[in-house]
């Protein structure tokens, strides 16, 4: 299982066309094979900071995804959005056992 933490640091004047823009993103990469979940959390410290937590079940879905139209359209809009550097982590993760 891969989890993916994508970090966005936005422009408060932005923050409205990047919620809209991001839903289909969202949806879409919902749909996909491989997509376990996906969800974007807003920073309860900063109100213009969400990150994406995404679970794919392997590296194959990541990069079926990551080569995606949805994915790919969505990244170039998103410079526009952005006060730094879009920050991503990937962990390679599985669930504990009791």
């Amino acid at each position: 299982m891969i989890i993916i933490h994508a970090t966005f640091h936005i422009n408060p004047e932005k923050k409205g066309m990047f919620l809209e823009e991001i839903q289909p993103l969202i949806a879409t990469s919902r749909e996909e094979n491989g997509n376990i979940s996906y969800r974007l959390q807003k920073d309860i410290e900063n109100e213009n900071v969400f990150t994406m937590v995404e679970i794919w079940e392997d590296m194959q879905a990541v990069a079926s995804h990551n080569s995606s139209e949805h994915f790919t359209s969505f990244v170039t809009k998103a410079k526009g959005f952005l006060t730094a550097p879009l920050d991503v982590k990937a962990f390679d993760g599985q669930p504990l056992k009791s």
